[in-house]
């Protein structure tokens, strides 16, 4: 008998057999159903955290799972491995972008295998790869001859620290994410993909991802952000050219009093240029372009602005508009240029009392006025027309339509549609990032690198200039160039690299041929495997790396290399790991290693004994030094206990708390499982596991054969479709107190004992494969566990031979006890009323009432 439990030995022992075997290299097989599971790929920081352990085994459970169900799974792992961290990582170690990626690579490759994960390393990518990228500026290069990208001059989010732009979301509280340095708005030529050509598409298509969660598919849809409204054109005085406007409310034209334009606006300079107001619009833009201009952060802001000196004229009244460059009006929304209604918006309305400018009240509830000069805040609802000329009177959402039919019947508006989503800007003035495939000549402008030419590769012996900015642009070798359409041989290569969001836009269809070379993806292979029938990622990954990824999809669909739009059938986003913080007068934030807790529950610090305040549970950071270290806890536990606790503790799309004392009752639990099964090895050599009818047994044999076939039920439909691995996990904890509540019963048949023992590893090997790929083998199992079928129950066992009743005195428990399925009212009636327990409550009272319940309850009335 074996009785120590020993999970290093063990664990060691099956991850080299599986290497060797080659156990999770995958084939196409036309005569299998293929599942394709996905988890998304890490950017290789240097160590794994408990992030990417849960992330990760949540997604290795459902792949073992399915490959025993008879699926064809697949189950890559890679690397996101270009983009501003690392180069940062190189100036701060004193060392280079790609030693640094790759030496992490190694680093957590090494960790990733050690947790016992089912990839195909075989097909192993990083994206910081001629190989990989190549096939990216092959894209990038029939989307610019497809006019799917194009070059232009526009005002980006700039780090001058970086020196790189920035996305909107990359930007907090007006500095940048990566560095804290201030950002400012700079105009910069630049590449963008026009996403907006599919926004209808990917509109229409979120409320076909029946496999998302709602809340996905609903950010998904804000940020695409669909209106439809009114295009207005405005008059501007002594201007060459009108003002163009959207507006999803035509309805309150006759109440425009101002317009507002974004500082970015292309006529601002122009319509103060020449007038008293040239300076102060000067200072106001260049101040407002030093701040954060995103939505989100606008809405934080004082309602600010400065008149241009200019004027446009209402089309419907004729009145005689003020024009401001005003703080709240984006460029990345309609046209930039907001028809400002003060008595309806309440931006307008701030806006208006600030700077003394007319509210005139256009629409009013009914059976109301409103007086524009008292007001105390915007009305923005619907309502009767009022100050509308021939629209008085009218419904004002009825309006809505009559006046763009007018408008559209004088030339001078039109109904149209605005979306939120803004082309996506590739272009990124940074170092460590795929080299944009293009050549700049005077004579001919910007012409796509033959595709002969292909890959234009990194130089990855470039040194970071001390600025920290992109040494390409220094790189004559890199940078000089020949013009492949006219010979010109001072013609220059585009320096920028792409967004590193591009790399993780496609990288789920190279995995379906990583080593494919005629083309980005072989064809037949990705008919296969595509789309993913399973993604699993953060929830922080809702938008921008789901949004560029379904859009790829349709890019690639167009141009020919797929035949679907959606890249992934079914989306899990679980929940973060969270943990207290802990905090020393001392030192500050400190790890749980270097605390103590005593048996008071009062926690000091180990490095210089001051007690320590223990905080809220969030995030595991390393930042607030919240973290577990996984290196340590599988050091003391294992894999399989490790990754038993991250699927016991919550469900996948909870957060899950961590706790000392639930890690250490998952290793008990194994334990347990290895003692039960190791103790009776002896007795169960030669012994067929039973599999029969469960009419063929009886007593305690029956009893744990009805507990086996329940298990296997709960069990697999937790799993299936639901992923409710903490419930799964609990129903085969259930099963083996069972095994021990029956262990040294003489009258139990030792042939459904080995049942209980297969069917404990059977429905544990996904969540802990190597102590139970150990006991099979202790049990003489066949071949490798991960390769026998997942176990079937029988409808007939399920029936239990006796059924529990609970017996109430006036509704309170007071006892319960076993009786034949079959047993009659009376039968049960009388055995309630004769139990010693219920006894002690009517004894010496008058009975008024018994409810029987067949085969659940008996409620005595007293």
């Amino acid at each position: 008998m074996e009785d120590k439990y020993l999970p290093d030995s063990i664990e060691s022992k099956w991850q080299q057999r599986w290497a060797d075997d080659g156990s999770f290299r995958v084939v196409e097989d036309p005569e299998k159903e293929k599942y394709y599971l996905l988890e998304m790929f890490p950017y290789p920081s240097g160590n794994i955290h408990m992030g990417h352990v849960r992330n990760y085994t949540i997604g290795d459970v459902v792949a073992r799972y399915k490959k025993m169900r008879g699926f064809n799974v697949l189950h890559p792992m890679g690397w996101d491995a270009f983009g501003m961290p690392a180069e940062n990582a190189a100036i701060d170690n004193n060392t280079h972008p790609a030693a640094w990626t790759y030496a992490n690579i190694d680093t957590m490759r090494s960790q990733l295998k050690r947790i016992g994960l089912s990839y195909d390393w075989d097909r192993e990518i990083a994206t910081c790869t001629p190989e990989y990228y190549r096939w990216e500026q092959w894209l990038f290069i029939q989307m610019v001859e497809k006019g799917m990208a194009y070059r232009k001059e526009s005002y980006v989010n700039w780090c001058e620290s970086c020196h790189t732009v920035l996305a909107n979301e990359q930007v907090e509280n007006d500095c940048c994410w990566r560095c804290g340095e201030s950002v400012q708005q700079k105009k910069l030529w630049q590449w963008f993909f026009r996403i907006t050509d599919y926004a209808e598409d990917l509109l229409v298509h979120c409320d076909k991802l029946g496999g998302w969660p709602d809340s996905v598919t609903t950010m998904q849809k804000n940020w695409i952000g669909k209106s439809v409204g009114s295009e207005v054109t405005f008059e501007v005085e002594g201007s060459e050219g009108p003002l163009s406007v959207f507006t999803t409310r035509p309805d309150t034209l006759f109440g425009a009093t101002f317009m507002c334009l974004a500082p970015e606006h292309p006529m601002v300079a122009s319509l103060s240029r020449g007038t008293e107001q040239e300076g102060a619009v000067a200072e106001f833009v260049d101040r407002i372009l030093k701040q954060e201009r995103s939505s989100k952060a606008i809405e934080s802001y004082e309602k600010e602005g400065v008149f241009t000196g200019a004027y446009c004229i209402n089309p419907l009244t004729g009145y005689k508009m003020p024009i401001y460059a005003a703080n709240f009006a984006l460029m990345e929304y309609g046209t930039g240029a907001v028809m400002s209604v003060p008595a309806h918006d309440q931006r307008d309305f701030d806006f208006a009392r600030k700077y003394g400018l007319e509210v005139k009240v256009v629409v009013s509830p009914e059976g109301e006025v409103l007086d524009g000069a008292t007001m105390a805040e915007a009305y923005s609802g619907s309502g009767v027309m009022v100050n509308s000329g021939d629209f008085d009177g009218m419904d004002s959402v009825a309006a809505k339509e009559a006046i763009t039919d007018a408008l559209e019947g004088r030339g001078i508006g039109k109904k149209t549609i605005s979306f939120r989503l803004r082309d996506w800007g590739v272009s990124r003035q940074r170092y460590w990032g795929t080299p944009i495939p293009m050549i700049h000549c005077d004579a001919c402008g910007a012409v796509p690198v033959p595709e002969e030419d292909l890959p234009i590769v990194l130089p990855e012996d470039a040194q970071l200039l001390e600025s920290g900015g992109s040494p390409l642009g220094t790189l004559d070798y890199f940078k000089k160039a020949t013009c492949p359409k006219c010979g010109n041989t001072d013609a220059r290569r585009d320096t920028d690299t792409m967004d590193t969001f591009v790399e993780s836009s496609w990288y789920f269809a190279r995995y379906c041929s990583p080593e494919y070379t005629e083309g980005m993806v072989d064809k037949e292979k990705v008919a296969y495997w595509m789309p993913v029938d399973q993604y699993i990622g953060g929830v922080e990954h809702a938008i921008l790396h789901l949004l560029y990824s379904r859009y790829f999809t349709r890019v690639m669909r167009d141009i020919g290399l797929v035949e679907f739009s959606e890249p992934f059938n079914r989306l899990l986003t679980q929940g973060m790991v969270t943990k207290e913080t802990l905090s020393c007068p001392n030192h500050k934030w400190v790890f749980p290693t270097d605390t103590e807790k005593a048996e008071d529950g009062s926690v000091t610090c180990k490095l210089c004994g001051s007690p320590v305040d223990v905080g809220r549970v969030i995030k595991m950071s390393k930042s607030k030094k919240n973290v577990i270290d996984p290196n340590v806890l599988l050091g003391r536990y294992g894999a399989d206990t490790t990754r038993l606790f991250c699927l016991f503790a919550a469900p996948p799309e909870k957060d899950l708390e961590w706790n000392d004392e639930s890690v250490e009752g998952c290793f008990k639990f194994i334990g347990r499982v290895w003692r039960i099964i190791t103790s009776r090895l002896e007795a169960f050599s030669g012994v067929e596991a039973y599999a029969g009818p469960a009419s063929e047994l009886s007593g305690k044999s029956r009893e744990l054969y009805t507990k086996i076939n329940a298990t296997i039920k709960k069990v697999t439909d937790d799993v299936e479709g639901k992923f409710h691995f903490n419930t799964a996990i609990s129903a085969v904890m259930e099963l083996v107190n069972s095994m021990y509540a029956v262990d040294g019963d003489a009258s139990l048949r030792e042939d459904v004992m080995k049942r209980a023992a297969e069917t404990v590893v059977l429905l544990l090997n996904p969540v802990s494969p190597h102590v139970t790929e150990e006991l099979w083998e202790k049990l003489s199992g066949t071949g490798l566990l991960m390769d026998q079928p997942w176990p079937e129950y029988r409808e007939d066992a399920l029936v239990s031979d006796e059924v529990l009743i609970v017996v109430q005195v006036n509704g309170k428990l007071r006892s319960k006890f076993q009786v034949p399925a079959g047993a009659s009212k009376d039968e049960v009636q009388e055995l309630a009323l004769a139990d010693a327990a219920v006894q002690k409550f009517i004894d010496g009272k008058q009975i008024r009432k018994v409810i029987v319940v067949p085969g659940k309850l008996v409620n005595i009335v007293v």
